[in-house]
């Protein structure tokens, strides 16, 4: 199926080899190894990401899903969304890869696709785990569990843990208010971030992990909010980021509609008077 795609955030097939008992599948080089290796294991010489780099590590993400799922045709779904398999090129630019698990999405009036139940624990959607019924709503839910390992620097599964302790448990406490929802972040960032965005990319995972598949957003909605989440990510653009006006993201997001709505009417005035000043008669 790797063939059969081509998006600046999912890698190149190269080439295959499949000889009697031989098979070999050639991808490009990703030199800065696989998200879940920054995040979980990483080697000595790695640095912990900032958020900025995490936030571009998600939107990439993203891209590339919302191409399998909204330009490809048919749709595909990817079915194995998680840490491991993003892996990082030069300036950490991040590509899907492993298409091993993908299906092609559901056809005419169909609703979803019947499959046995493939994929990782901690990042499946429940309702495909108990239904086996899998949609592209399947992979949104899977790409929640990524940005909200982004932003916690968390595994998806605890082992250490009796039992296991899935990522949505352990945060649980701290989504009660939407102001807990900055204690959430990495402490290996070491407080290096905007809080409003913090807030909004944890909005945005929630949103993605809903259990109610038909209240998920689809993946170009998530491309549009998490924009907005690299646009808050930057401090020249909304001040310090050791700052935190109060303000929630609603009242941000209304200011800033607010602002755009005046500088069309002012545009509005000033082409007006332009078109007046060229139709006056010159004496």
């Amino acid at each position: 199926m790797l063939s059969l795609v081509c998006h600046p955030n999912i890698v190149t097939l190269i080439g295959y080899c499949s000889e009697s008992d031989k098979q070999l599948i050639v991808y490009e080089f990703m030199p800065l190894g696989s998200l879940e290796q920054h995040l979980h294991d990483p080697k000595p010489h790695m640095k912990p990401l900032d958020w900025n780099t995490r936030m571009k590590i998600a939107v990439g993400t993203a891209r590339g899903l919302d191409y399998l799922h909204n330009h490809c045709e048919p749709s595909i779904i990817y079915r194995d969304m998680k840490s491991a398999n993003i892996l990082l090129g030069e300036g950490y630019h991040p590509k899907i890869s492993d298409l091993g698990l993908a299906k092609f999405g559901p056809l005419g009036d169909k609703l979803y696709v019947s499959t046995r139940v493939m994929g990782t624990v901690g990042y499946c959607a429940p309702e495909y785990g108990f239904t086996g019924h899998l949609t592209i709503k399947s992979d949104t839910y899977s790409f929640g569990v990524v940005l909200l390992e982004l932003v916690t620097g968390r595994q998806a599964v605890d082992k250490t843990k009796e039992g296991g302790q899935y990522l949505i448990e352990w945060a649980q406490p701290m989504l009660i208010d939407k102001k807990g929802y900055v204690k959430l972040a990495d402490p290996k960032m070491n407080g290096e971030f905007m809080q409003r965005s913090v807030r909004k990319a944890v909005e945005v995972a929630l949103m993605c992990m809903n259990d109610d598949v038909e209240n998920r957003p689809d993946m170009s909605e998530v491309v549009n909010a998490l924009d907005i989440v690299a646009y808050l990510s930057d401090p020249h653009v909304v001040g310090d980021h050791n700052q935190d006006s109060g303000e929630d993201e609603d009242d941000l997001f209304k200011q800033e509609k607010e602002e755009r709505a005046k500088a069309i009417a002012d545009a509005k005035i000033w082409g007006e008077q332009y078109r007046n000043e060229e139709t006056r008669p010159t004496r």
